[in-house]
């Protein structure tokens, strides 16, 4: 049996991109859902995105920040240690590291999208 078991801070898998804004592993373990972390170093922020027919669940574990859900305009809210955001289907996101230390948020989402 894989191992099924991880802490915050580590959830395994293999890294998918490592750069100057961030580092971002993805947990392909199970069939159906990926376990994804993303270390958002201080000052950064990701690019923003969408995907159509997707949700996701964003659980942040270290640091504080900003974070957008709906549309590129709207109105940033605070995100930190122990918040969960729901990100509905097709919703445009973005992750601002807003804190004095990297920010980490973890994501479970649907495997069978392509990024």
């Amino acid at each position: 049996m894989e191992k099924i078991k991880y802490v915050w801070h580590d959830i395994g898998g293999d890294v998918v991109k490592d750069t100057d804004v961030y580092l971002l592993k993805d947990n392909k373990t199970l069939n159906n859902l990926v376990l994804s972390s993303t270390k958002l170093y201080r000052g950064q922020r990701t690019n923003g995105h969408r995907h159509p027919g997707q949700e996701e669940v964003y659980v942040f574990v270290q640091g504080w920040g900003e974070m957008i859900v709906g549309d590129e305009d709207s109105e940033p809210f605070g995100v930190g240690q122990g918040d969960y955001v729901l990100i509905p289907n097709g919703a445009f996101h973005r992750v601002t590291n807003t804190g004095d230390m990297n920010l980490i948020f973890n994501c479970i989402f649907d495997g069978k999208r392509n990024h």
